[in-house]
This record gives C-alpha cells, sequence and structure tokens, in this order.
C-alpha cells in the first residue's frame, strides 16, 4: 500500500476589481484587439488599497477548507506559493495560519514565481508522503499588481492578482496509477536564464523594482520545456498522454497553452482555461484554474490531470494526479 496525497477541498478568490482590456488603452498604445490577439487576455483582476497576498491566501484557504467540510484545526501544514509576500518577513503562510487561527502544526512559503504552485504541491505532496503531515493545505497568491511598470505595454497587460488553495489528505492507495492523488512529479530550473523573467530590484538591492521581460524568449523556452516535463511526469507515473483526462497548465498565454497541448498531442479540449478572465495570476493560476474547474464541473472524480508551469529562475515543472 502507498501513502498518496490526495485533493478533498478546493477554493479561490478574486478581487472585486475586475480591469477590462479597454481600461489600458487610456495610457497606453494599445488595444483590447491587440492584447487578445498575442495572450488571450480579456480582462484581469486587481486588488484593492490594503488588500494583501495573505489576506487573499486566506480567503482562498477558507473556501477550500469549507468546500472540504474541514476547519483550521484539521490542517498540519501550510505551504505557500508566492513570489509578493506581504512582508520581506514572516512568511505570508505564517500570517494565513494566524488569520485562520490555526494554532498547531508549521507554514512556509515556496518561491518559484509562476512555477511557485507546482514546486508547493511536491513539498506538500512529500509531508504526506513522509509521515511528517496528514493534511496540507496548499495556497498559490499573487498580487502582481504591485510590481507592474505601467509604462511597459508588453508586461503590465498581462498579469493580474489572485488566490487559490487545495486541501491535500492522507489516504491510502494501491501504489498504481489508478490510485487517487499525487501520482508522480518532475521539477526543474535552470538559473542561466535569469535575464528573460525577473524582477529588478530586490531586499540586498535596497529597491522594490518592477517586472522585466523578453516575451518572445520566454515563449520560445515555454513550450518546448512545458510538454517535456509534462511528459516525464507522465512516464514516471506509468501513464501517457492519451490517459489525460485534463491539463490544467499555468494561465500565462494561450499561445503557450495552444502550443503545449499541440506538442503533447492533445486537444484543447481537455484543456481548462481560465486565462482569458483572470490574466496571468503567477503561482495562483494552477489552484485558480483547478478550483474554477471543478466550480464549472469540469473536473470530475476519478479524472487524470497533469498541471505544468514555468517562471522566473527559469523554473518549471509538472505534477500528475487523479481527482
Amino acid at each position: 500500500m502507498t501513502r498518496r496525497a490526495v485533493v478533498v477541498g478546493t477554493g479561490h478568490y478574486l478581487p472585486e476589481r475586475v480591469v477590462e482590456n479597454a481600461e489600458f488603452e487610456k495610457t497606453l498604445d494599445t488595444s483590447d484587439e491587440w492584447i487578445r490577439a498575442r495572450s488571450g487576455i480579456e480582462r484581469r483582476h486587481f486588488a484593492a488599497e490594503g488588500e494583501t497576498t495573505s489576506s487573499m491566501a486566506t480567503a482562498a484557504a477558507k473556501a477550500a477548507l469549507d468546500d472540504a467540510g474541514l476547519t483550521a484545526d484539521d490542517i498540519d501544514a501550510i505551504v505557500l506559493a508566492t513570489s509578493t509576500a506581504d512582508l520581506t518577513f514572516p512568511s505570508a503562510a505564517t500570517m494565513v495560519q494566524a488569520q485562520l487561527g490555526m494554532t498547531r502544526g508549521f507554514a512556509f512559503d515556496v518561491q518559484a514565481v509562476c512555477a511557485g504552485f507546482v514546486y508547493a504541491l511536491c513539498n506538500a505532496s512529500a509531508l504526506i508522503a513522509s509521515g511528517q503531515a496528514d493534511r496540507v493545505l496548499v495556497i498559490g497568491a499573487e498580487t502582481f499588481s504591485r510590481i507592474m511598470d505601467w509604462s511597459d505595454r508588453s508586461t503590465c497587460v498581462l498579469f493580474g492578482d489572485g488566490a487559490g488553495a487545495l486541501i491535500l489528505e492522507a489516504q491510502t492507495g494501491a501504489g498504481t496509477s489508478d490510485d487517487r492523488g499525487i501520482l508522480s512529479t518532475d521539477l526543474n530550473s535552470d538559473g542561466r536564464y535569469k535575464d528573460l523573467l525577473y524582477v529588478d530590484g530586490g531586499v540586498s538591492t535596497q529597491s522594490t523594482g518592477h517586472l522585466r521581460m523578453q516575451g518572445n524568449q520566454v515563449f520560445r523556452h515555454a513550450v518546448e520545456k512545458l510538454a517535456k516535463t509534462a511528459t516525464t511526469a507522465l512516464e514516471r507515473a506509468g501513464l501517457d498522454a492519451k490517459d489525460v483526462d485534463w491539463i490544467v497548465p499555468h494561465q500565462a498565454n494561450i499561445r503557450i497553452i495552444q502550443g503545449t497541448a499541440k506538442k503533447m498531442g492533445l486537444s484543447m479540449d481537455n484543456v481548462v482555461v481560465t486565462v482569458q478572465d483572470h490574466g496571468n495570476t503567477s503561482a495562483a493560476s494552477i489552484p485558480l484554474a483547478l478550483s474554477v474547474g471543478k466550480e464549472r464541473g469540469q473536473i470530475k472524480p476519478g479524472d487524470l490531470i497533469v498541471t505544468e508551469a514555468i517562471g522566473g529562475g527559469l523554473a518549471w515543472g509538472a505534477v500528475v494526479l487523479r481527482w
């Protein structure tokens, strides 16, 4: 028998403010048509003044707890993926822990930019497989609107704010690919590509900085690396693309999503897409899409799901799980 990390609850949160593409036409040389054609994005949500990564993460966590029929006292650990934590320290995860009223267990952040939630899932799965925790709250939350250069039309129109959460619970499986839960993972990074996607500031440089991206280069790496990591993760689970019910990708750009699905030999009918409504919410995009996909009735118990993401670092990876 094998100890598996099984999804038992999902939830998400989006700020009230919805920003349509047309709003950028007032200040930038851009248009709704230009943005849609290059990214598939139609709108995104921006956090309100005083709204933070931890407050959005807490709202998503509460929704996931409600969905699972659990309370904060039932959770052993929180793993929060973010690149936009409220403070340099302590971690946003411990802030969520406090806001949930959770006084036991442990909490920590994971930072792998847009690949952060995949990294968080891998860590949470390992905690459960090793017996360190029985239930882990895994969250992705970002306020990327706070690090945008609003004069850079190539980047500022792409990103949005939000949070998504899953609860993973230890359950026993037969050790086969028919088990529910996380079946396999694959993580990668290559620091030589730092200059393709980064923020030009930070604590040790004593500046806040703004997001900088070489979009064409990121696109070139993304399709190849995402398809490869997804295929590797499937092979580790003894599966292949024909077994997949849903790809739930990082929602960065519709062309990347389409290119990855095509390279894997899968139809877009097998892809959960939310990028049009949320933009790129970085580490929040996969849990947001999982929660929305479940809410829509797309994702059902027993479905085989592949999640994959690539972000600054470059860092990328994939997780195969059965719902």
